[in-house]
């Protein structure tokens, strides 16, 4: 029988971990199967070595994201999925998103990703829907801007139909590509209230524009983040990339699966991975069906899909 004890900085602290009624407590008790008793400012652990071991890293992770905001209950799920599937998370890594909002890499996938886009200058994520590219590129973009590590966040898009014709759109440049960054603001939103956002918008702290924009700019000290880029050109990928400026950061998410343009056009990203394959401080990450993490019936349907895809070619 190993034992542990986790201290808390305070009363505050102590029942923001485990919430109230010790709510949070019963759930990580259930999860891992621990004896675990409060007594003023510190959780006594009993158990097996591994459980005790993974109700430490539970409640220190814990206590890292109760300083950025109040704790609920899918956070401390969150917590529990990642420390039960073994996903290599140090103590230090940052917790994302804003106060009250802790994001945190789920899969093994999303741990690689975060890492990349902290090591790297340049990162280019592909994998299917659900994998949580764009979400976690927007998490990381928010969490530089608050920590002071970036001055800006760039978000864009390229203004390409997924199939279907909009046709005109009325209203000034915002209005018309709205339904394109639409999935860029829906995740910046569940960042920051939304009065924040618009507060940093009009402030140029964060920017959203439609690729076509991003010509003969050079951005420095800012977190830039290009989504579905797999329906830009080869020519698009590079203008886009030679945007870098000092002290900057670019992030590319796509689906290599759903390209949207012409069929006699190579699409951009797919150039970009395997033409900057080898080059330092670039970073090419692959997700999988396996990193998904909307509905479970989500990595069915990609699963489905790409197994008659392999069919065709067979």
């Amino acid at each position: 029988m190993a034992k542990a004890s986790v201290i808390f900085a305070d009363r505050e602290e102590t029942l923001r971990v485990l919430g109230t009624r010790d709510q949070h407590l019963k759930a990580v008790r259930e999860a891992l199967g621990v004896r675990a008793m409060p007594r003023d400012h510190v959780v006594h652990i009993e158990g097996s070595d591994q459980q005790v071991q993974y109700a430490e890293r539970v409640f220190e992770q814990l206590k890292q994201m109760a300083r950025q905001g109040p704790l609920t209950a899918r956070d401390v799920q969150t917590v529990l999925d990642l420390v039960q599937r073994g996903v290599g998370l140090e103590r230090h890594e940052p917790v994302l998103g804003g106060p009250g909002r802790a994001v945190l890499p789920r899969t093994d996938g999303q741990a690689r990703y975060l890492r990349a886009m902290t090591e790297n200058d340049v990162t280019l994520c592909v994998g299917p829907a659900g994998t949580g590219k764009t979400y976690l590129a927007v998490a990381y973009a928010v969490s530089t801007l608050r920590q002071g590590l970036s001055k800006r966040i760039v978000l864009c898009r390229p203004a390409v139909e997924a199939g279907e014709k909009l046709g005109y759109l009325p209203g000034d440049i915002a209005a018309k590509v709205n339904p394109y960054l639409r999935p860029l603001l829906d995740a910046l939103e569940d960042m920051m209230p939304p009065e924040q956002v618009k507060r940093y918008m009009e402030n140029d702290l964060i920017e959203i524009c439609p690729l076509a924009y991003m010509r003969g700019r050079t951005l420095n000290q800012a977190v830039i983040i290009l989504d579905e880029g797999q329906n830009t050109t080869v020519p698009q990928m590079r203008m886009f990339l030679t945007r870098l400026g000092m002290g900057s950061k670019i992030i590319v998410t796509g689906d290599i699966t759903q390209v949207d343009l012409p069929k006699q056009v190579r699409s951009g990203l797919t150039d970009a991975i395997h033409r900057l394959r080898n080059l330092e401080h670039i970073a090419i990450v692959h997700l999988s069906e396996k990193d998904i993490v909307r509905h479970p019936l989500v990595q069915q349907i990609v699963k489905a899909y790409e197994d008659e895809t392999a069919s065709k070619k067979h």
